[in-house]
């Protein structure tokens, strides 16, 4: 019999959580000085070198340990799938590329800062929709996650006023579904 042994199954995945935890000890340990210097993307002059690095930064930046942990959980669930399917190279490419249309979305239309990985979530769950595509079908499940997802945003975006970026949740969602059909364009279209 072999002994058991715990394996870094899914690396960029894993290294993504270690890097925002450790983000979040450092904010908690300056008072949130670190997260709102490099961890958090909002309007700023772009002389300041740390404009740039928190566009694609922002993502690993979090308010608390519930905020962390309700992101997470879904890439912990989701996320090894998606790097096992696609790749550790694509799958960290898709989430910087995420977090940089994220982030200038957030800095175009919005000011205020952004912090999270809620849009790479929102990623992550539409790219899982397109897992079970075959030639010439769309999942009902894909279907469903969409509009349960990106509709309920869309409806709370109208009918609720709390600290949520609901336009970051869409934004990551279409991401998704952007990376997905460019993925599985074969599937979609013959």
């Amino acid at each position: 019999m072999k002994g058991l042994f715990i394996q870094y199954n899914s690396p960029v995945v894993l290294t993504f959580g270690a890097v925002s935890l450790f983000a979040l000890l450092l904010g908690q340990w300056t008072d949130h000085a670190s997260t709102w210097a490099v961890f958090s993307v909002y309007r700023s002059s772009f002389t300041d070198p740390l404009a740039y690095v928190r566009i694609l930064l922002h993502v690993l930046g979090h308010a608390n340990f519930e905020h962390f942990f309700s992101n997470f959980l879904i890439i912990l669930l989701v996320g090894p799938m998606l790097e096992e399917r696609h790749g550790g190279k694509n799958i960290l490419l898709l989430i910087a590329f995420t977090a940089l249309i994220t982030g200038l979305v957030q800095i175009i239309f919005f000011d205020t800062a952004l912090l999270g990985a809620s849009g790479i979530v929102f990623m992550f769950m539409i790219l899982a929709g397109f897992a079970n595509l075959q030639k010439g079908r769309i999942p009902l499940t894909l279907i469903l996650v969409v509009v349960i997802f990106i509709g309920r945003e869309f409806i709370g975006s109208i009918t609720i006023d709390d600290q949520i970026s609901r336009i970051t949740h869409i934004v990551g969602g279409l991401c998704g579904a952007v990376f997905g059909i460019i993925i599985n364009k074969q599937s979609l279209f013959k």
